[in-house]
C-alpha cells in the first residue's frame, strides 16, 4: 500500500510538511495554530485576572473535526492520578487523530518551571535556587529527568525555563528566574534546556523579552529598558539557550518595550530570533498575550487585527485556547485582510515540529509505554540533592552553627511547620492544589521543624508560629519570647508563602512595594534577638529581603529560596553540620528595603557615592557564600600582558581545601573594563566554576578567557571588542576579589554577531599534594 508522502517517515521532514500543506484548507491549517484549554475554570478564586474575559466556551466536536494545534495542561489544571490522566490525554488524542482528516494529534504541553506541575509529581527547587547552586550539570540532569516524566505520560511540550533576568527583586516573580546575572542566567537555563531536550520534549524559553524589566516591579507593566541594556543584560541567556541549547520554542512576553508590545513585534521575534540567531522552532503566545494586543496594549482594533499583528511578528501558535487565532483569523484571510502567506507560514513550523516529533508518522501511538513514577526515589534524590547544593549561609560569625546536637533549641517562626513553605507558586501544591483543599498534597514533604528534629534527635526542639506571613496579629508574640527564653538558642523561620496575583507574598502577580519581611515578621524577629538568646536566621523565600536591619545582632543567617519538596532536610541538614554549605547568591541581599531597583550590574555613577544620601551597596553581594570549611587559591597564572581583539587567553589557579571537613568552593571570574566608549557595569561575571574538595585535596582550574567576553553593545547599536586595558578578577563573589590579572586586547575594534562566543570554558585538573 502507497502511503502520502506526508506520512512516509523516510522523506525529510520540510518535503512531508510541503506536500500535507498542500492537501489542507485554510480551516485545518488555522486550527494547527491554537491549544484548547479543557477544564480551565471561567469563575471562582482560581481564575486569573482577565481570564474570564478571554475564555470562550468551544464546542470540542466542532474544533478537533478541523484538527488542533496544542492540548493545553491537560495535568497542570485540576488534580488528577497520573496513570488515569495519561490514560484520559492518550483517549483525547485518539478522538482529535480520528475527527480530522489528516489524523494529526495535537501537541501537549505542561509547566515544567520547578518540576512537572501536576499532581504526584516532585516539587524541585525553584530556577532561583538553581542559580544559587551554580551547577549547571546538575540543572540539566535535572531537566532531563523532569523531562522524562511529561514523556512518560503522553506530553511534548515544556514551558520552562525562565530566562529573565531580575532588574528589580521587589517583582513577584523574582522566585522563577535565576538570578540578577545575566552569564549565570544563560549558562544554568541553558543546560536545563539541553536537559529537557534530550529527553525529547520542547523546551519553551520564556518571556521573551524584556517581562522582568517592567517599570515598578509590576507584573506586566510597560518596561522602561534602554536599547543598550536590552541587548547586553536581556537577550544573551535566550540567545545562548537557543544556539547553545538548542530550545525549540520561544514564548512572547506580555509586556511592551518603547510602546511596542513583543507580541506585536517582528524585529524581535523575526530579525533577531529568527534571522541573525538561526532559530528554526515555533513561537507561542504567553496565555491570551495575543488578545491582549485589543484589550491591553491597545494596537489592534479587534480580534482579527491582533491575529494579524501577531503572525506578522512571528507568533506561530496562540496559547492557551482560541480567542484570535480561530474564526476571526480565518474570516479576515476569506475577506483579504491578512494575507493567508502568513497562515501557511506558521503552520508549516508547527507541523514540522509535530513531524521531528513523531506525531506525523504512521506507526504513532499516544498510549503511554507504562505506569509512571512520577516521584520516584532517584527523583527526589536528585531534589535533596540540588537543595543541599542551594542552601546559601550568609553569616556565621562566631561559629554558631552547626548546632550542638544536644542543644535546646526554640523554633519559632509561620514558615518552619508549613510544608508549602518549601514550595514556589509553580509547584502544584502552590498553584492548584489550594483551590482544592479536600485533595492531599500527593507527594511527601517534611517541613524544615520536622526535618531538624530528625536531623538532632538529641536536642530539646520546641516550637511556637509567633506570627502568621502576613497577618498584622502580634498576640504569639509572648509565647515566642518564652520559648525563645527556656532554650540555648532560637532558630527562627521566616519568609515568604508563594501565590499567585496577590493570594501570596512571592509569585506571579505578588509584587511588593519594598523588600521588608512580610507582614510583622520583622517585628517578631525583632522581639526574638531582644531575648538575648542566639538567633539563627532561617530564610524560606522568594526573593531577597533587606536585612541590614539585624547585622551583627544574629548568631547565623540562612538563605534558601524555596528549596522544594526535599528543603527541609537540607536546610535542617546545614543547621546540624551534616550538609556543609555551599549555596552562592544569584541575587544581593540589600541593607535596606528601599532604594529598589538594585542589581550588582552597576557602573561607576550606580555605586555608592558622596553625591547622595542613598547607598545602595548590598549587605550581601551577589556570589557570596560562606562554608564550613577554608580554600586557598595559589598558583595563580595568568596570561601574558597583552592579547588581540580576537585573540584569547588562560587563566589558571591551584584551589585547596584547608580546612578538615568536604566542602565546595564556586571560583567566580569577573571582568572589569576600565575605559570604554560607553559607560560599562564595573563589573560582571563572565565564568564561574563549582569544585568539591576532602580535606588537604586540590584541584587545578583554568578559564580558557577569549576577548569576545569582552564584547558590549555601543551607541550605534553595533556589538564591539575595544582595544585597550581589562581586568580579569578570581573571586569569591562580586565584591570578594581574590586575585587580579590585567591584560591589553590589542589590534582593530571588532565587530562581532551571533557567531561570537558566549561562554568561557573551564578545564578541571587534579592539583598538587
Amino acid at each position: 500500500m502507497t502511503i502520502a508522502p506526508w506520512r512516509d517517515p523516510a522523506l525529510p521532514a520540510d518535503a512531508r510538511v510541503a506536500d500535507l500543506l498542500a492537501r489542507m484548507t485554510l480551516e485545518e491549517k488555522a486550527a494547527q495554530l491554537y491549544g484548547v484549554w479543557v477544564g480551565a475554570a471561567t469563575d471562582g478564586d482560581a481564575v486569573a485576572p482577565l481570564q474570564r474575559e478571554m475564555t470562550t466556551g468551544h464546542d470540542w466536536d466542532e474544533l478537533v473535526s478541523l484538527g488542533l494545534g496544542q492540548l493545553t495542561r491537560s495535568f497542570g489544571t485540576a488534580p488528577v492520578d497520573p496513570a488515569l490522566g495519561a490514560r484520559a490525554l492518550a483517549r483525547a488524542q485518539r478522538r482529535i487523530a480520528a475527527a480530522g482528516r489528516f489524523g494529526i494529534p495535537a501537541m501537549a504541553h505542561e509547566e515544567c518551571l520547578a518540576g512537572f506541575t501536576a499532581w504526584r509529581a516532585t516539587a524541585y527547587p525553584v530556577p532561583l535556587a538553581w542559580g544559587a547552586a551554580f551547577d549547571p550539570a546538575l540543572v540539566e540532569e535535572m531537566g532531563r529527568r523532569i523531562g522524562r516524566d511529561l514523556r512518560a505520560v503522553g506530553v511534548h511540550q515544556g514551558l520552562a525555563p525562565v530566562l529573565d533576568v531580575v532588574r528589580d527583586p521587589r517583582w513577584g516573580r523574582v522566585e522563577e528566574t535565576i538570578g540578577e546575572d545575566p552569564y549565570l542566567v544563560g549558562t544554568i537555563g541553558t543546560a536545563y534546556v539541553r536537559g529537557l531536550e534530550s529527553a525529547g520534549v520542547v523546551a519553551t524559553l520564556k518571556h521573551f523579552a524584556g517581562y522582568a524589566s517592567s517599570a515598578g516591579a509590576r507584573n506586566l507593566a510597560p518596561v522602561r529598558a534602554g536599547v543598550r541594556e536590552f541587548a547586553d543584560i536581556t537577550l544573551p541567556p535566550f540567545e545562548m539557550a537557543v544556539r547553545e541549547g538548542g530550545a525549540r520554542s520561544v514564548m512572547a512576553a506580555y509586556t511592551e518595550t518603547d510602546g511596542v508590545p513583543a507580541a506585536a513585534d517582528p524585529l524581535l521575534l523575526t530579525e533577531l530570533l529568527r534571522e541573525e540567531w538561526g532559530f528554526t522552532g515555533t513561537v507561542v503566545a504567553d496565555y491570551f498575550g495575543i488578545g491582549f494586543l485589543e484589550t491591553l496594549h491597545r494596537v489592534a482594533a479587534d480580534e482579527a487585527e491582533a491575529a494579524h499583528l501577531a503572525l506578522a511578528a512571528g507568533i506561530d501558535v496562540e496559547l492557551p485556547t482560541p480567542k484570535c487565532y480561530g474564526t476571526p483569523l480565518v474570516t479576515a484571510v476569506r475577506r483579504g485582510r491578512i494575507p493567508q502567506a502568513l497562515v501557511d507560514r506558521a503552520a508549516r513550523r508547527v507541523l514540522t515540529q509535530k513531524c521531528e516529533l513523531g506525531l506525523l508518522d504512521p506507526g504513532w501511538r499516544p498510549e503511554p509505554a507504562g505506569p509512571a513514577d512520577l516521584d520516584s526515589p532517584e527523583n527526589r534524590a536528585l531534589a535533596r540533592r540540588l537543595a543541599e547544593e542551594s542552601v546559601i549561609l550568609l553569616d556565621n560569625p562566631d561559629g554558631l552553627l552547626p548546632l550542638a546536637p544536644d542543644a535546646r533549641i526554640a523554633v519559632v517562626g509561620p514558615r518552619a511547620a508549613d510544608p508549602l513553605a518549601l514550595l514556589g507558586c509553580y509547584s502544584f501544591p502552590a498553584h492548584v492544589l489550594t483551590h482544592h483543599p479536600e485533595v492531599p498534597l500527593g507527594i511527601e514533604i517534611p517541613t524544615l521543624l520536622d526535618a531538624l528534629r530528625a536531623e538532632l534527635p538529641d536536642a530539646k526542639v520546641t516550637f511556637t508560629s509567633g506570627c502568621g506571613v502576613r497577618d498584622p496579629d502580634t498576640a504569639g508574640f509572648a509565647e515566642a519570647v518564652a520559648r525563645a527564653a527556656e532554650a540555648d538558642v532560637c532558630v527562627a523561620v521566616l519568609g515568604d508563602r508563594a501565590g499567585l496575583f496577590g493570594r501570596g507574598t512571592s509569585g506571579e502577580g505578588c509584587d511588593a512595594a519594598d523588600l521588608q519581611l512580610p507582614g510583622v515578621q520583622a517585628e517578631l524577629l525583632d522581639t526574638i534577638v531582644a531575648v538575648g538568646v542566639p538567633v539563627i536566621l532561617v530564610l524560606l523565600t522568594g526573593r531577597p529581603y533587606a536585612l541590614g536591619r539585624w547585622h551583627g545582632r544574629l548568631g547565623a543567617v540562612v538563605q534558601a529560596f524555596f528549596p522544594g519538596e526535599e528543603g527541609g532536610p537540607a536546610v535542617a541538614g546545614v543547621l546540624s553540620g551534616r550538609v556543609n554549605p555551599s549555596g552562592r547568591l544569584p541575587v544581593s541581599v540589600p541593607r535596606a528595603p528601599g532604594g529598589q531597583p538594585w542589581t550588582y550590574l552597576q557602573p561607576l555613577l550606580g555605586l555608592a557615592g558622596e553625591v547622595s544620601s542613598l547607598d545602595p551597596t548590598p549587605l550581601y553581594p551577589f556570589g557570596h557564600g560562606r562554608s564550613y570549611t577554608t580554600f586557598a587559591w595559589e598558583d595563580v597564572r595568568g596570561p601574558g600582558p597583552e592579547i588581540p581583539t580576537d585573540g584569547s587567553c588562560d587563566l589558571s589557579l591551584t584551589v585547596r581545601n584547608t580546612g578538615e571537613r568536604a566542602g565546595a568552593e564556586v571560583v567566580q571570574l569577573y571582568l572589569h573594563d576600565p575605559v570604554a566608549s560607553v559607560t560599562r557595569p564595573d563589573v560582571r561575571l563572565i565564568g564561574y566554576q563549582r569544585i568539591t574538595l576532602s580535606p588537604g585535596e586540590s584541584r587545578r582550574l583554568t578559564f580558557r578567557f577569549h576577548a569576545d567576553l569582552s564584547a558590549f553593545t555601543d551607541r550605534t547599536g553595533a556589538r564591539l571588542v575595544e582595544p585597550g586595558a581589562l581586568e580579569l578578577r578570581l573571586a569569591a563573589s562580586s565584591t570578594d576579589v581574590r586575585h587580579t590579572v590585567r591584560l591589553r586586547l590589542t589590534g582593530p575594534v571588532r565587530v562581532v554577531g551571533a557567531d561570537r562566543r558566549l561562554r568561557c570554558a573551564v578545564e578541571v585538573s587534579r592539583g598538587t599534594g
